[in-house]
């Protein structure tokens, strides 16, 4: 595993490697290229890897599906070609994986919710293998013998695991120490760390967001000012830095309220977050 000093972090910090099991490696062409996943490839902050899962095929046609036992519509990926590219990668042992700070997802859609906890969740390990699921699905002894977890990244259903990956692996990089431009810049965001007593960035300046706790971010408003005759709020014009937080905060709780409510429920509130959402509640009672 490659060493890596993050600049303004002063810090040592490990190489994050991906590795992506499909039949169509060529989706990634230039899909990792921009932004900021291309910006932590070139830095060395994070590797990623893509094999062609019918390179572990032993027929002339490189078949790697079949029919379903018990009968039924479509074709299900085999075990045989992916068990044989996991041990070609050097895939550890399941009861080795928490030493070696590496985990094997299936992505299907029968898997658990992929959130953003889970995101900080994967950005801890040093090696995440992913499996792209095919066809009508993938042979269960794959997810129950070789795989940590099975993941879907929501209740809908994509024509394989290619997409998925791509999304986990963004998620995933933009949370490695030294992937964004500014360090604070994950924590205050939609689904981001919560609020804490600390008033000022890292670099010093005082702070005019406010940590999230599981909820969505707020709106944000850029130059110019009047644009064809819509506004940017007034507190967002002066220097008052409190009054800009609180007003955010409100209107963070106001857009999970109408967009997210299921998020309130689980979201860490403070006492002052609930009188703000039962004044919003009433607003909107009485507006209906």
């Amino acid at each position: 595993m490659q060493l890596l000093c993050s600049g303004y972090l002063n810090t040592i910090i490990l190489t994050m490697r991906f590795d992506i099991i499909t039949i169509f490696p060529d989706f990634y062409k230039s899909t990792f290229e921009y932004g900021i996943l291309g910006r932590a490839r070139k830095t060395g902050l994070v590797e990623l890897a893509t094999h062609d899962l019918r390179s572990f095929t032993h027929d002339r046609h490189r078949t790697v599906d079949d029919r379903p036992f018990g009968g039924g519509e479509g074709m299900v990926l085999k075990p045989q070609p992916i068990f044989e590219a996991a041990r070609a990668i050097g895939v550890q042992p399941k009861d080795q994986r928490d030493a070696a700070k590496e985990t094997v997802i299936l992505l299907s859609a029968q898997g658990r919710p992929f959130t953003q906890a889970v995101a900080q969740e994967l950005s801890s390990v040093e090696r995440v293998v992913m499996i792209c699921g095919r066809y009508e699905g993938v042979d269960e002894r794959v997810n129950q013998s070789l795989c940590d977890r099975e993941i879907s990244i929501g209740d809908y259903v994509i024509s394989g695991g290619e997409l998925a990956a791509a999304v986990i692996v963004d998620a995933v990089v933009r949370l490695l120490p030294g992937a964004l431009g500014h360090p604070d810049s994950s924590r205050f965001e939609s689904f981001g760390s919560e609020e804490t007593d600390n008033k000022y960035d890292s670099d010093g300046s005082p702070r005019t967001t406010h940590g999230s706790g599981g909820i969505l971010d707020y709106p944000h408003y850029t130059r110019p000012s009047d644009f064809e005759g819509s506004e940017v709020p007034e507190v967002l014009q002066g220097g008052n830095h409190d009054a800009i937080r609180a007003w955010r905060r409100m209107m963070a709780l106001e857009k999970t309220l109408e967009n997210r409510p299921e998020l309130l429920e689980k979201a860490r509130l403070s006492p002052e977050d609930r009188k703000v959402l039962e004044k919003l509640k009433r607003m909107r009672e009485e507006a209906s």
